[in-house]
């Protein structure tokens, strides 16, 4: 059965309001859009939550992760030692935040060199199995949007970044397909990958975006989006 609906966020640690210290507040609009979004997970049968990493690997619905290395080690999600990646953690923490809390879900780290081809066929094959499947994707946009971006402004990275965002809106899953992955490396655009397995899932689903949020409000772009 086709996936049913799906969600994209970003994953910054500082969504995570003990992370967020005095911008907690800046914030509160990204953290809305994201749980609107994650929300509409929740009358699936289960939920992947899709996310770059170093390699790739599968993990189950109770795997661990923490913020400890970003300063908040009393804000953790599963349970045992924390092996889940970044991008996964911050997924399960929006979901156990969320409507979707209880819906048995898994983790999928894609590697964020994987060819744009190989991240089709994953998408592919997650639409291809019998369950009422929902998507978490997680990803970022440019993390070079400014002078004070985390990496020095580049020419390019507004552009990229709109573009992914127009692709969201409008339900654009060629744009997203097509995603250059050198020019992704270059601006540091962290949601290239896990858009790309987004857009095989959602290639026969008929599902509609709508665009939550997008903005760089740290010279990173941040998207949130809903598909239903």
């Amino acid at each position: 059965m086709p996936v049913v609906a799906a969600a994209v966020c970003p994953h910054p640690p500082i969504i995570v309001p003990e992370l967020a210290f005095g911008a907690a507040p800046e914030l509160d609009p990204l953290r809305a859009a994201c749980l609107s979004a994650v929300d509409a997970l929740a009358d699936t049968a289960s939920v992947i939550v899709v996310g770059s990493a170093p390699t790739a690997a599968t993990y189950g619905a109770g795997t661990a992760g923490s913020f400890g290395p970003y300063g908040a080690p009393e804000v953790r999600i599963g349970a045992g030692a924390p092996v889940l990646p970044l991008s996964l953690t911050v997924g399960g923490w929006l979901l156990d935040q969320s409507k979707a809390a209880g819906v048995p879900r898994m983790y999928l780290a894609v590697a964020a060199d994987e060819a744009p081809a190989r991240c089709l066929e994953i998408g592919r094959e997650i639409a291809a199995g019998d369950d009422r499947v929902g998507l978490l994707v997680m990803g970022d946009g440019s993390a070079r949007r400014s002078d004070h971006a985390p990496v020095h402004l580049h020419p390019r990275a507004e552009i990229f970044d709109a573009t992914v965002a127009n692709a969201l809106r409008t339900t654009d899953l060629e744009v997203l397909a097509a995603l250059d992955p050198d020019l992704a490396t270059v601006l540091q655009a962290a949601g290239r990958a896990p858009w790309q397995v987004l857009a095989g899932a959602l290639h026969n689903a008929g599902l509609t975006g709508e665009l939550l949020y997008d903005a760089a409000p740290y010279g990173v772009g941040y998207f949130a989006a809903s598909f239903t």
